[in-house]
Protein backbone atom coordinates (compact mmCIF):
# COMPACT_ATOMS: atom_id res chain seq x y z
CA UNK A 1 0.00 0.00 0.00
CA UNK A 2 1.62 3.40 -1.25
CA UNK A 3 1.10 6.06 1.09
CA UNK A 4 -1.46 8.03 -1.05
CA UNK A 5 -3.72 4.90 -0.86
CA UNK A 6 -3.45 4.87 2.51
CA UNK A 7 -4.38 8.41 3.32
CA UNK A 8 -7.42 7.38 0.35
CA UNK A 9 -8.53 4.81 3.24
CA UNK A 10 -7.80 6.48 6.40
CA UNK A 11 -10.38 9.74 4.51
CA UNK A 12 -13.10 7.07 3.45
CA UNK A 13 -12.97 5.90 7.24
CA UNK A 14 -12.79 8.63 8.92
CA UNK A 15 -14.64 11.74 6.77
CA UNK A 16 -11.72 13.71 6.80
CA UNK A 17 -8.25 13.98 9.11
CA UNK A 18 -8.08 14.55 12.97
CA UNK A 19 -10.38 11.83 13.46
CA UNK A 20 -9.35 8.35 15.27
CA UNK A 21 -10.20 5.42 13.11
CA UNK A 22 -9.83 1.64 13.42
CA UNK A 23 -6.96 0.23 11.42
CA UNK A 24 -9.15 -3.00 10.52
CA UNK A 25 -11.43 -0.24 8.97
CA UNK A 26 -8.97 0.69 6.52
CA UNK A 27 -9.85 -2.50 4.88
CA UNK A 28 -6.44 -3.43 3.63
CA UNK A 29 -5.05 -7.44 4.53
CA UNK A 30 -3.71 -7.60 7.96
CA UNK A 31 -0.46 -8.46 7.07
CA UNK A 32 -0.38 -5.15 4.59
CA UNK A 33 -1.25 -2.74 6.95
CA UNK A 34 1.07 -4.19 9.23
CA UNK A 35 3.84 -4.06 6.76
CA UNK A 36 3.16 -0.24 5.01
CA UNK A 37 2.21 1.32 8.46
CA UNK A 38 5.37 -0.19 10.36
CA UNK A 39 7.30 1.19 7.76
CA UNK A 40 5.72 4.63 7.45
CA UNK A 41 6.05 4.79 11.32
CA UNK A 42 10.03 4.41 10.23
CA UNK A 43 10.26 7.33 8.01
CA UNK A 44 10.28 10.60 10.24
CA UNK A 45 8.80 12.74 7.32
CA UNK A 46 5.74 10.44 7.58
CA UNK A 47 5.46 9.36 10.95
CA UNK A 48 5.63 12.70 12.25
CA UNK A 49 1.73 13.21 10.76
CA UNK A 50 0.64 9.71 12.20
CA UNK A 51 -0.91 9.12 15.47
CA UNK A 52 -1.81 5.74 16.59
CA UNK A 53 -2.94 4.25 20.05
CA UNK A 54 -3.97 0.74 21.23
CA UNK A 55 -7.60 0.48 22.31
CA UNK A 56 -9.89 -2.21 22.17
CA UNK A 57 -10.08 -3.74 18.82
CA UNK A 58 -8.09 -6.13 16.25
CA UNK A 59 -4.49 -5.26 17.23
CA UNK A 60 -2.45 -4.53 14.33
CA UNK A 61 2.03 -5.42 15.45
CA UNK A 62 3.18 -2.07 13.85
CA UNK A 63 7.14 -1.59 14.48
CA UNK A 64 6.84 -4.24 16.91
CA UNK A 65 4.17 -2.52 19.32
CA UNK A 66 0.45 -3.71 19.12
CA UNK A 67 -1.70 -1.05 17.77
CA UNK A 68 -5.14 -0.52 16.43
CA UNK A 69 -6.61 2.60 15.67
CA UNK A 70 -4.82 5.73 14.00
CA UNK A 71 -5.56 9.48 13.00
CA UNK A 72 -3.53 11.53 10.73
CA UNK A 73 -2.65 15.42 10.69
CA UNK A 74 -4.15 17.19 7.77
CA UNK A 75 -0.66 18.79 7.62
CA UNK A 76 0.73 15.05 5.75
CA UNK A 77 -0.69 16.70 2.26
CA UNK A 78 2.52 18.67 2.62
CA UNK A 79 4.38 15.64 1.68
CA UNK A 80 2.10 13.50 -0.46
Amino acid sequence: MTLREAIDKYLAAAGGYGQSVALAALGAPHEETERSFSLFDEDYHISRFLHMRNDSGEKFQISGFPQTHISIDAEIQEIL
